[in-house]
């Protein structure tokens, strides 16, 4: 498929994929988050690609929804339209990225504002560089609820204080104090952004196969689950784990005193 919207390469075990639309500093279109999920199912399919980078061409990462494309419709009301677009496009898209069997890291090279700023924390990994921004203006800009999981990963990542001010304020974040906070795994200077993603995610690609997904299953579910059931959730997943040849092949390479090798 060609894309319009989005650049895919491919780097050895590497994806990259880079939102490319930076006139609307990459707004999320429904094109683009069209071709967005074509190009994760492809992703999903290529059993050499062991690990993916997100992030955004030009200045920023991605600005979030494209108003312009909100107009009334004479059919149904603009509410009812971004409800059912969000069900057939939005979510979808975010289920996607966490529901990847390899790791994501999401590289914020500007800034990632509204639904923008939901795409990069449903990362595993997020970097950002030092210039970036992070910014939820729904509520006061619009009057609306921030979304494409926001709700869920914003008070999970920082806690619900600063998550109900980030929210109900809008005030930029920027990517130093997203870092103090706990949004993002590390916030690095502009032009180390690309080397820095591409080092995480080398170390990313060399991990078993499908672990990136155990480890988002057991760490999600860790917010609801009592300490019994957390427990129970591990003790299966080892099992699974434990029965796989990466298991075998990690308990054979420290034994030789070497790094594993889970091709």
């Amino acid at each position: 498929m060609d894309y319009n919207s989005i650049q895919l390469q491919r780097d050895g075990a590497i994806a990259v994929l880079s939102l490319h639309r930076p006139k609307t500093m990459n707004a999320l279109a429904t094109e683009l988050q069209k071709e967005m999920l074509h190009a994760l199912a492809a992703i999903e399919q290529d059993d050499g690609v062991r690990a993916l980078i997100v992030t955004g061409s030009g200045r920023a990462f991605c600005s979030g929804a494209d108003l312009g494309t909100m107009a009334p419709a004479s059919d149904e009301s603009v509410g009812t339209r971004v409800a059912r677009m969000m069900r057939e496009t939005s979510v979808p898209l975010i289920q996607a990225l966490r529901r990847c069997r390899v790791p994501v890291v999401c590289a914020v090279n500007g800034a990632a504002a509204g639904a923008g700023a939901s795409l990069a924390l449903a990362g595993d990994v997020v970097v950002a560089a030092r210039s970036a921004y992070f910014l939820f203006p729904f509520i006061p800009t619009l009057g609306i609820l921030p979304d494409l999981g926001a709700t869920w990963h914003l008070p999970r990542l920082a806690g619900s204080a600063r998550a109900m001010g980030a929210t109900l304020l809008g005030e930029r974040i920027p990517s130093e104090q997203a870092e103090r906070w706990g949004m993002i795994w590390a916030c690095c200077e502009d032009e180390a952004l690309e080397k820095t993603s591409r080092e995480l995610a080398t170390r990313l690609a060399a991990l078993p196969r499908g672990v990136a997904l155990e480890a988002r299953r057991a760490l999600d579910s860790a917010q609801h689950n009592t300490l019994d059931q957390q427990m129970e959730l591990e003790t299966q997943g080892q099992q699974r784990l434990i029965d796989s040849d990466a298991f075998q092949e990690g308990v054979q390479a420290f034994l030789e005193k070497r790094r594993p090798n889970f091709d």
